[in-house]
Parts: C-alpha cells; sequence; structure tokens
C-alpha cells in the first residue's frame, strides 16, 4: 500500500506530503483544484514518461517520492531481490526527479534504476486506473490481455509469440531459398567453369617465376651466347686468357719466394687464386656447351606464362590466389550441392514447428475458454452490483478465420477475444464498443479491474474519476463496491460524488490557495464538520446551507452505520 507521496515543484504543488491509510482512500475537491495533478506526480512513479512542462514554474526541478509498504507482495520482493536492493521492515521508498533541462534521475531505495526498471517495480506495486482506460477497454487486444491476465496464461502466450516469430524467420528463409533457386544455378555453372579452366591447367606454386626466369634467357639467347664466350676467353689460358697471365705469375712467384721466404704466404694465395680461376672457367665452358637455343620452347613459355596471367586477372593477383580461389570455390559447390538437402531439412523443421505451434495454441484455447468463463462470471457478479440488474456479459472466445475461411493461428493463437454485453432484458449480446453510456462502461471497466485485483498481489489501486457519467443509485452501488474492494487492499479514489466519498476510510480534500502571491495545491485530511462541510458541498454546492448539512450528516451517519 501507499503509505505517504511527497511532492514538490510539480504543477500547481509547491511543496505538498499527503499520508494515505488502509482501506478506501478519497480525494475530493472543486475541480481544477489539482486532484489529477496528485494522480499524475503517481503516474511519474509508474513510469510515465516526464514532462518538464509539469515542472512549477521559477523552478528548475520537480521532485516525487513514494512510501509504499509492500510486506506480502512476492512479486515486488523478489524483483528487489534480484537486483539486490533491500527493503526496511517491508519499507519500500521510490524517488524521481523531472529537471528542466530533460534529464532526470529515478531511484528505488538508494539504488538508481531506469525508467523501464521502475514501470517494471511500479506495475508489481501499485495500478493506476484512468479515464482513458475506459476506451482501451473497446479495444479487442486489450480484451486478449486482460483474459490472458487473468487467467494467468501471460508466460504462455508470450512464449507462444515467441514460437511464431521463430517460425515466421524460418518460413522467411525458405522463401529466400526459394525465390534464389535460379541465382543458385547461376552461381554454380559459374564456379564449376572456373574450377575446371584452373583444374586444367594444373597450376604450381613457385612456377611463374621459374617460367619468367626461362623466358628471360631464351629471349636473349644470342646477347648470352656473346657474353659466355666472352667471359671464357677472358679467363682461358689461350690467346692472353686471365689463367695464361696467371700461370706466367706463379712462375715468376716461385722464382721470389725461393729467393725471399717472406713471399711465401703471397705466393700459396696467389697458388689458390689460379686453381679457383681454372675451376670458373670449367664451369663457364661447360654451362655454354650445354645451353641450346629451341625456338619452341620460347613460345611454349610464353604461351604457359599468358595462360597463367589470364588466370591471375580473372581468379587473384598470384598463382597461389588463384589456387586459393579455386579451393574456395569447390567448398561452394558442395555447399550448393546440399542445397536441397538443406531446403527439405528446412521444409520439415518448419512442418514441425507448425505442429508445435498448433498444439500450444490449441492449449491456449483451452486454457483460455475455462479462462474466459470465470471471468464472465466474476466480472457479471460485480456488474450485477454496480447496478446493472438486467446484464448479460460474456468473454467470447472464438477461433481466428483467415481471408480463405479455415482456422488462423496468429502470434497471439488461435483465439478471437471479445467481450460481449446486453445491457438490457431481450438485447443480444454485442461487442462493448456498442455500449453508449459512459456511465455503463465505466462500471464494466470497475468489475473488470475488480476481477483481476481478485487474484493479483498488488496492494494498492489508483481510479480517477471512476464515477463519470453516473449517478443515483448507481452511484451508490459503485461506492458500496469500492469500499467493499477496499477490504481487501488499499483504494486511492478521486471522485465528484458525495455517495462514494461517504464511504471513505480516510477523506482528502484537494484545494487551491494564494500563498505569497502564488496559487498552490493542498491537500489535508477531512474530519468531523469539516468532513460534513466538504460533502455538503459536493451534494449542493453549499457548506453552509442547513439542508445540505442534513443530507450530508445523514449520509455520512447511514455508510458508517453499514460499515463505511
Amino acid at each position: 500500500m501507499l503509505e505517504e507521496l511527497s511532492i514538490q515543484n510539480y504543477a500547481l504543488i509547491d511543496r505538498l506530503t499527503v499520508r494515505f491509510s488502509e482501506g478506501l482512500n478519497v480525494l475530493t475537491g472543486e475541480t481544477g483544484a489539482g486532484k489529477s495533478i496528485l494522480v499524475g506526480s503517481l503516474s511519474l512513479l509508474h513510469g510515465a514518461r516526464g514532462d518538464t512542462g509539469t515542472i512549477r514554474s521559477g523552478t528548475e526541478e520537480a521532485r516525487v517520492a513514494g512510501t509504499f509498504q509492500i510486506s506480502g507482495n512476492r512479486d515486488a520482493t523478489a524483483w528487489l531481490e534480484g537486483r539486490g536492493i533491500e527493503t526496511d521492515d517491508g519499507v519500500l521508498i521510490v524517488r524521481r526527479t523531472v529537471k528542466r533541462s530533460g534529464r532526470g534521475a529515478i531511484y528505488v531505495q538508494s539504488t538508481p534504476v531506469t525508467r523501464r526498471e521502475l514501470s517494471e517495480l511500479a506495475s508489481l506495486v501499485f495500478d493506476i486506473h484512468g479515464q482513458h482506460e475506459h476506451q482501451s477497454l473497446l479495444s479487442e487486444e486489450s480484451h486478449r490481455t486482460v483474459l490472458d491476465r487473468f487467467g494467468g496464461l501471460e508466460e504462455s502466450a508470450a512464449g507462444l509469440q515467441r514460437e511464431f516469430a521463430e517460425l515466421s524467420a524460418l518460413r522467411k528463409r525458405f522463401e529466400h531459398m526459394e525465390s534464389n533457386e535460379r541465382q543458385r544455378l547461376r552461381e554454380v555453372d559459374i564456379l564449376q567453369f572456373a574450377i575446371s579452366e584452373i583444374e586444367e591447367a594444373g597450376l604450381r606454386p613457385d612456377e611463374e617465376e621459374t617460367l619468367d626466369g626461362e623466358r628471360r634467357m631464351l629471349s636473349q639467347h644470342e646477347k648470352l651466347f656473346a657474353a659466355l664466350d666472352e667471359l671464357h676467353d677472358a679467363v682461358a689460358e689461350n690467346r692472353g686468357g686471365a689463367l695464361s697471365q696467371l700461370r706466367n705469375a706463379r712462375s715468376a712467384m716461385e722464382v721470389v719466394a725461393s729467393i725471399d721466404d717472406r713471399l711465401a704466404d703471397a705466393g700459396r694465395r696467389l697458388e689458390d687464386l689460379f686453381f679457383e680461376l681454372e675451376d670458373v672457367s670449367e664451369v663457364v665452358r661447360d654451362h655454354r656447351n650445354s645451353i641450346q637455343f629451341s625456338p619452341e620452347r620460347l613460345e611454349q613459355v610464353e604461351g604457359r606464362l599468358a595462360l597463367i596471367h589470364r588466370l591471375e586477372k580473372k581468379y587473384g593477383a598470384t598463382v597461389e590466389e588463384v589456387l586459393a580461389y579455386c579451393a574456395e570455390a569447390k567448398a561452394q559447390v558442395e555447399g550448393f550441392e546440399t542445397w536441397e538437402e538443406d531446403k527439405e531439412k528446412l521444409r520439415a523443421e518448419i512442418r514441425g514447428r507448425e505442429q508445435e505451434l498448433l498444439k500450444h495454441a490449441g492449449e491456449l484455447s483451452v486454457a483460455r475458454k475455462r479462462a474466459a468463463e470465470k471471468l464472465s462470471a466474476r466480472v457479471l457478479e460485480s456488474i450485477l452490483v454496480l447496478g446493472m440488474p438486467k446484464t448479460r456479459f460474456v468473454v467470447a472466445v472464438e477461433q481466428r478465420r483467415g481471408a480463405n475461411g479455415r482456422t488462423s493461428c496468429g502470434p497471439h493463437g488461435m483465439d478471437a477475444i471479445e467481450f460481449r454485453i446486453s445491457a438490457n432484458p431481450g438485447e443480444p449480446l454485442r461487442p462493448l464498443a456498442a455500449i453508449a453510456s459512459g456511465g455503463e462502461l465505466s462500471r464494466v471497466m470497475l468489475a473488470i479491474k475488480s476481477a483481476l485485483a481478485h487474484d493479483d498481489q498488488i496492494g494498492c489501486m489508483v481510479f480517477d474519476e471512476v464515477d463519470a457519467g453516473i449517478g443515483g443509485e448507481v452511484a451508490v452501488s459503485v461506492g458500496e463496491h469500492l469500499y467493499h474492494l477496499a477490504r481487501t487492499r488499499q483504494i486511492l479514489c478521486i471522485t465528484h460524488l458525495a455517495s462514494i466519498a461517504s464511504r471513505a476510510d480516510n477523506h482528502i480534500r484537494v484545494q487551491k490557495m494564494e500563498k505569497s502571491g502564488r496559487t498552490v495545491t493542498e491537500a489535508t485530511p477531512v474530519t468531523g464538520e469539516t468532513r460534513v462541510d466538504e460533502i455538503a458541498r459536493m451534494l449542493a454546492g453549499d457548506r453552509t446551507g442547513a439542508a445540505s448539512r442534513n443530507h450530508a450528516e445523514e449520509l455520512l451517519r447511514k455508510n458508517t452505520a453499514v460499515g463505511g
């Protein structure tokens, strides 16, 4: 339950603290006094988006804090424990700041949280039901949501929605495979041609470098032969070659060394040089004799290099890259070859998922129908005591039909769920949207909310002007219903009706006042004569008239006597 609400610099509120009690807490006051401002501040604690326009003029930030007692609320306690947040003997404090800069802060106890997290927690602690929710009841989607919540089927419905999304993804993948079949065949042909072309070439990784060297030699054979002849003549012993000169030098060195042994080492080096040059001469001679020029071989080499360059231009910058492309192409072709097999596996998986989805949807549909019977009975029970004794109410669960008239399963199952009502005897059941009376719609909403509150752990329910469009005996029955609902949970209700306000366990009057030249909203509990004044004002707009005060006293006395 909400124990205390503190507000600062919010709309017309300068600084205000309101304390609430167990049971039925009623807020009353003139139109425009600021009752809805209190609900707006509570909406901030419920996770609503902060509006800088609600910050009191002349200030930079608005602050709202709520103190809740959540002992016994297992869901809220589990949420807090999951985030390492502890309460103080079940006391939970939520604070929120809205700054004019657009930034703000949210704290649960002393832990900062996001607005989404606040919304999650608040939904487990208290509910706010405003007039706009009357209209939401006209949406069939909200009917499904209400039924699933009532029947404890939200998790099952969410699971089915995930299954449907996964199945849809598989179907799209299958469609993509089918639509790309022609492209796949074209790609296979291209890859197979490339593989055949590369494999027929029989490339070797080091082949290009070897062929380049052989081409240089063959294309410059005349120059090569001339240079080899010149080289051989230069080192040979004949015709004054280097070897002939060295041989003469050896002879002279032998004479010198025999006379002056200091040149013996130089003589040995000269002799080594002679033998080394002699070996070079033989190598040059043998190489010259081994070379044979073949125009046919040059043509073969150039043709082979042209083939390699053509393949490199198409498939890679080097022979290694061409061979790597070939290996990758083979892997892709192998993958394409399993395409039909993959397609059949996917088709089988889709069939299996469809069967699982239909089974899940069927089980959910059976559970919804059972829940619909209970919800129909519980809502009708509340509607009857809310002044609609001849009403029939049914939560209809029927099969969804596709364009072909067959049963259709969508992301929310195979059910079309609709709230139907007949407010008058002899009239057929019609969709809730057919209700013309705002008062009837308000009572149906209250009945549905009461039915939902029967089994959940939420300790506080806030009703913003649930009495819209009603009066007289209906207002009396609504007051009784709220009072009895408040025996099991805390109710906060904004009302303009004395028959509801007179039932309050805690009556709070909201009024505008002028302080220091500025308008402010204040909220104070009213008891005794002050409460009589307020009830009289609500009855006749006259706090001082004897008739209105007598009527107010009688109404309070009557409701107190019956437990109100």
